[in-house]
């Protein structure tokens, strides 16, 4: 799991707490396997994820609301976070608001509210994807592989920093660096400044920048994300010196020194 330690967060230490199921899978789980902490209110719901996901391999612990969660943030480590939307109190949007202010860890949401506007709320918080309830099993499990799999990705080949003002981007880690110090990316930001970066100079269409960072969803998912990057990047979002728009053909990464 080397490859995601500059998505992850330092934690106190690294284990299970109980689920709230009675049955437990026969086969143990490697402890090198994706910790995944499953958030929502509905312990029908809990119990299957925590099943599931446990048979597919994962290391999985569930929490009951958004405060019932920051404990297990305290103290446990995780690679992914599956998230509901509605629950009781500080709701999923809020949460994952709150995480982004300290936390890159991935998140996945889930939601009964499937509207465009719903997920674009969900992105613009921080979510890295978005998932409307009902869904089938396999799409959960395909989602969250695709998220590991974006955050976990090294780069093998390509070194190098970028250099945009005051901040530096390093490929090879995927950190961002600036004013002092390092500038939390959420594994979608960090795949998709990469992404730009090696193609710094040249335009990517939408279709490109998702294929090539993994981006799920519509096009608007990669301007969500965008507009995120710009937010930390550009002192004037609105506008951008160096992630720029090209108005019918994409997005342009434009820096200082490669």
């Amino acid at each position: 799991m080397a490859g995601r330690r500059g998505c992850r967060t330092r934690r106190k230490g690294r284990g299970v707490a109980a689920p709230d199921v009675s049955a437990v899978n026969k086969d143990p789980v490697a402890p090198e396997a994706p910790h995944i902490l499953v958030v929502d209110d509905d312990q029908r719901l809990r119990t299957l994820l925590w099943r599931f996901l446990n048979e597919q391999g994962y290391m999985v612990t569930t929490a009951a609301t958004a405060a019932e969660a920051r404990a297990r943030l305290e103290s446990l480590e995780f690679d992914l976070l599956i998230l509901d939307v509605m629950m009781p109190g500080e709701d999923g949007i809020a949460f994952t608001a709150s995480l982004r202010s300290g936390d890159a860890i991935p998140i996945l949401l889930l939601t009964a509210r499937g509207e465009p506007e719903d997920r674009i709320k969900g992105l613009e918080a921080g979510a890295d994807d978005y998932l409307a309830k009902p869904f089938e099993p396999r799409e959960l499990l395909l989602r969250v592989n695709n998220i590991l799999r974006r955050v976990e990705r090294a780069p093998v080949q390509l070194s190098g920093r970028v250099s945009m003002g005051e901040f530096e981007f390093d490929l090879e880690r995927l950190e961002l660096r600036g004013g002092g110090g390092p500038v939390k990316l959420t594994g979608s930001e960090a795949t998709l400044l990469k992404t730009l970066a090696i193609h710094a100079g040249s335009i990517l269409s939408r279709q490109e920048l998702a294929r090539q960072s993994g981006i799920t969803g519509s096009e608007r998912t990669v301007d969500v994300q965008v507009t995120r990057l710009r937010r930390k990047l550009e002192k004037d979002p609105k506008e951008p010196r160096y992630l720029q728009t090209v108005w019918g053909e994409g997005y342009v990464l434009r820096p200082d020194k490669i």
